[in-house]
């Protein structure tokens, strides 16, 4: 048996394996449809009787190949692209949530993410019990009902930078016979490995780093394979019980480990369509292909612009879990002890009125509706991505009022450093 090749490969190398004389870059198969000679082989397709491409709105070698690589780096055994990260999010969720379910999420998550959950999926007729991702191991139990099937988190919160304790949640989420999903779009799986602390399933938002040019949206979910859903039959129906809008097929007795994925692709992704356009794909795939080079270069940048921030006299506080002294060093250092992201938080003594004129004055940071990506940018999630929520809302997410998210690029870090130092000071 050869050696598993690195992570650093992978981004390179893996999805894509050209046999002799085909091309040795990831084509793009931009087409709707696919060609058979027989009514009975497309049959067999529809029935989920053989593997192969009929519509890319179940499936596309492009973006199977993409999502490939990234189940290869995850360390997973399924995956699945969507058309975004939100996409993702909700896919993961809902294929094995369904009207009178419940679920749990770390309350620090992303605002877009929240909304879906406690509005949108609401209306949908399913519950979910926000917690705060620093509860302790009681305080989670407490939140568990006989009809929860899932809990969630993000391995680094957007924009709250807090880093989930993934051992804790996973051991909450097992000890009562649910899996744990894990948003993993901050660190990566270059920083940080969610499956190796437990978790049993992992999203994406392919639109931050992976990408890393903010030129395609897009998701993916990863299945580990590790979640025995068998021996919690009764909670997930869906995947344990005949299908009747495939011939009765029950998912975890006819594809195992690839249960979870199977469905996602053939029930949820066949009826709600939310597809990655091969383009895309195959520009996320590019992104892929350099992400081992770029997250150390976003982590080193972004530790010395927290610690100049945290040197100013007119800077009240600063968040980011890389440096030292911050809440959540430790447990990035047990997770990611290679680095976690290029986001930083912070606050100006000047309140939410000097955020507004500091962003104003940057040059080379740009304010974006974006985050994580090659080039310096900059929002205020109060005004921007979290601007539907109340102050007090903002705070039980993680999210201070006056909050900055600085999302430090890979251009030199002097410059940055000035640019920051001239738009507080000139």
């Amino acid at each position: 048996m050869s050696k598993k090749r690195s992570i650093e490969t992978t981004c390179i190398q893996g999805g894509w394996q050209p046999e002799n004389g085909e091309a040795r870059i990831l084509p793009i198969y931009q087409s709707t449809t696919f060609k058979y000679s027989t009514s009975e082989q497309m049959g067999r397709l529809f029935d989920l009787e053989e593997n192969g491409y009929f519509y890319t709105r179940l499936a596309n070698p492009t973006n199977d190949t993409v999502a490939n690589k990234i189940c290869e780096m995850e360390g997973g055994v399924a995956a699945m692209l969507t058309s975004s990260g939100q996409a993702a999010n909700f896919y993961s969720v809902f294929n094995i949530c369904s009207a009178g379910d419940h679920f749990i999420c770390a309350a620090t998550v992303y605002g877009g993410t929240s909304n879906l959950f406690t509005v949108t999926m609401k209306k949908m007729g399913i519950d979910v019990t926000l917690v705060d991702p620093d509860a302790s191991e009681e305080e989670l139990d407490a939140a568990f009902r006989p009809n929860t099937k899932c809990v969630f988190g993000e391995s680094i919160a957007n924009p709250a930078l807090v880093v989930l304790d993934i051992e804790k949640f996973a051991k909450a989420a097992h000890s009562h016979g649910v899996p744990l999903i894990i948003d993993n779009t901050f660190p990566t799986p270059i920083n940080c490995r969610p499956f190796e602390w437990g978790a049993d399933i992992v999203t994406h938002s392919t639109t931050k780093y992976m990408d890393g040019h903010a030129m395609t949206v897009g998701g993916c979910i990863v299945d580990s394979g590790n979640f025995d859903w068998e021996a919690h039959k009764d909670k997930f129906p869906g995947l344990t019980t005949p299908d009747a809008s495939y011939h009765g097929i029950i998912y975890t007795e006819k594809f195992g480990k690839g249960a979870y994925i199977t469905k996602a692709t053939a029930q949820v992704m066949r009826d709600l369509g939310s597809i990655q356009a091969p383009m895309n794909a195959f520009l996320l795939n590019i992104g892929l292909e350099t992400l081992h080079l770029r997250m150390p270069r976003h982590c080193e940048n972004a530790l010395k612009v927290a610690e100049y921030l945290k040197s100013r006299e007119d800077v009240a506080w600063v968040n980011y879990p890389g440096l030292e002294g911050d809440k959540y060093y430790e447990l990035a250092k047990k997770y990611m002890p290679g680095g976690t992201c290029g986001v930083i938080s912070f606050g100006l003594k000047g309140g939410r009125e000097a955020a507004s004129v500091f962003m104003d004055k940057l040059k080379l940071a740009a304010i974006v509706t974006h985050v994580a990506d090659a080039r310096t940018c900059v929002l205020h999630p109060a005004s921007h991505t979290h601007r539907q929520l109340t102050d007090e809302q903002l705070v039980e997410a993680g999210v201070d009022p006056a909050m900055i998210r600085f999302s430090v690029g890979i251009e030199n870090a002097d410059d940055i450093i000035e640019d920051i130092r001239q738009a507080l000071e000139d």
